[in-house]
């Protein structure tokens, strides 16, 4: 902040007058009102209404912290519609996205004219480019069954079609605040990322569809994490799954014959999402909605594109699955993270720290964001010293011993921190205690 000669001047009187305890008053203030206050900031993974719930009587940790969450703003009948199928819906990160994941999956094979993965895969991306533009399954499904081309544009689908890596060529964040333990919907603000031109120019190959509607249904399986620690996302990614499963077939459905849903948990694990995987494949699942965390998704990629399955998530963000060995089967309707680390260290910047501490859940998604965040800060003009990298072993299954960040907490108060980004799932909770625990000075202490 610039001020002028005779500000300073005013201000330094009005200190001296009124021997106020604060900064600006030079060395004459109590060491306590000296004591630099450190501001929270999350993520996708944790920025939402459930996460204080995971601090209990501590909830009120988390009043101040900020963070973003690839969001478009929603339409109010789309929310209406989200909270016919869920009336307990308390918050909606990635019902669009789930949303459009299971109507592009559908629309795609009404375009291959059969129920084939492979054939679906070939035109997901261009479901998303080029022709007539509609944006439900009621406007899109007649388009299609007439042979026509279409492109998508719905709740998370706004601005560009996907990239040749099955991916949103552009994205929309959402900027959230706590205020107390709920988020405060008056304080959101919506940032566009990415590049439009960078969408796919290909056009998908021809069908023929003289001999459509002799495939079996069209068999969706969900792998959405409805426990661990990304279930705190469960609820609005299931009633966006649910929404467009009934608008689908209230619109006559995929080839002549509703479209079905197999449900399924991954877990936030590794080992439940592979059992869950395997089930839906012998049960002849075409098109695997999931997987909830963009680690998930990399222990079961290899199992589904091997039986030559689809693998559709609505929310992984990790920047480096853009290049998984997919077999041209692996799509998602988030935006990787090389666009919303932009995003999220413009938030961050915005409050003026002076060193900040970036925390991470050890896994793709948490040390990829980690990275691209601490990029962006570089090129900021914050070099090393001014930026301290910790993580965390997120553990697996109920079993896993509780996570201890005592040490890390210990380093980012020893380091001087004034800002600490926390990126993780339910389970990050536990760095906040942690945080408080070893007496960092957290700006929502400050406030009580």
């Amino acid at each position: 902040m610039h001020m002028s000669r005779g500000s300073r001047t005013a201000l330094l009187a009005s200190c001296a007058a009124l021997l106020l305890a604060t900064s600006a008053c030079g060395d004459d203030q109590p060491e306590e009102a000296a004591t630099q206050q450190v501001h929270l900031y999350g993520t996708d993974g944790n920025m939402s209404n459930s996460y204080p719930e995971e601090l209990g009587d501590r909830a009120g940790l988390v009043n101040g912290m900020k963070g973003t969450t690839p969001l478009t703003p929603l339409p109010e009948d789309f929310k209406k519609r989200l909270l016919s199928v869920d009336p307990q819906l308390d918050g909606f990160l990635y019902a669009a996205e789930a949303y459009d994941a299971v109507v592009i999956s559908a629309l795609a094979a009404e375009v291959a004219g059969t129920t084939d993965p492979a054939a679906i895969a070939k035109q997901i991306v261009g479901i998303t480019n080029g022709g007539t533009r509609c944006g439900t399954p009621a406007e899109c499904l007649p388009l299609a069954r007439d042979g026509e081309d279409i492109e998508y544009r719905s709740v998370s689908i706004t601005r560009a079609g996907f990239t040749d890596a099955g991916e949103p060529a552009t994205a929309s964040y959402a900027t959230l605040h706590f205020d107390g333990d709920r988020l405060n919907d008056a304080k959101m603000e919506f940032v566009g990322a990415g590049d439009e031109s960078a969408a796919s120019a290909k056009s998908p190959p021809k069908v023929d569809r003289s001999s459509n509607g002799g495939d079996a249904p069209l068999v969706l399986g969900g792998l959405l994490p409805k426990t661990g620690d990304l279930a705190l996302a469960y609820p609005p990614m299931a009633a966006g799954a649910a929404l467009a499963i009934k608008e689908l077939n209230d619109a006559g459905g995929v080839l002549g014959k509703d479209v079905v849903w197999i449900d399924g948990d991954d877990g936030t694990n590794p080992t439940v999402a592979k059992a869950t995987v395997a089930r839906h494949l012998a049960e002849g699942v075409h098109v695997i909605i999931g997987a909830g965390g963009s680690g998930i998704t990399a222990a079961v990629l290899d199992d589904v594109v091997k039986k030559g399955r689809i693998l559709f998530s609505p929310s992984n963000t990790a920047a480096s699955l853009t290049s998984a060995e997919d077999r041209g089967l692996y799509f998602r309707t988030a935006p990787p993270d090389s666009l919303q680390g932009r995003a999220l260290a413009d938030v961050i910047l915005r409050d003026g720290p002076h060193k900040i501490a970036i925390v991470a859940r050890k896994d793709s998604y948490g040390e990829g964001l980690q990275d691209v965040v601490r990029s962006e800060l570089e090129r900021a003009g914050f070099g090393g010293d001014k930026v301290r990298l910790l993580s965390y072993e997120p553990g697996e299954g109920a079993e896993a011993p509780p996570i201890d960040f005592s040490d890390g907490a210990r380093q980012i108060k020893e380091f001087g921190a004034d800002a600490v980004l926390i990126i993780g799932f339910s389970e990050s909770a536990a760095v906040v205690r942690a945080l408080a625990d070893a007496d960092v000075p957290l700006a929502a202490l400050a406030r009580r």
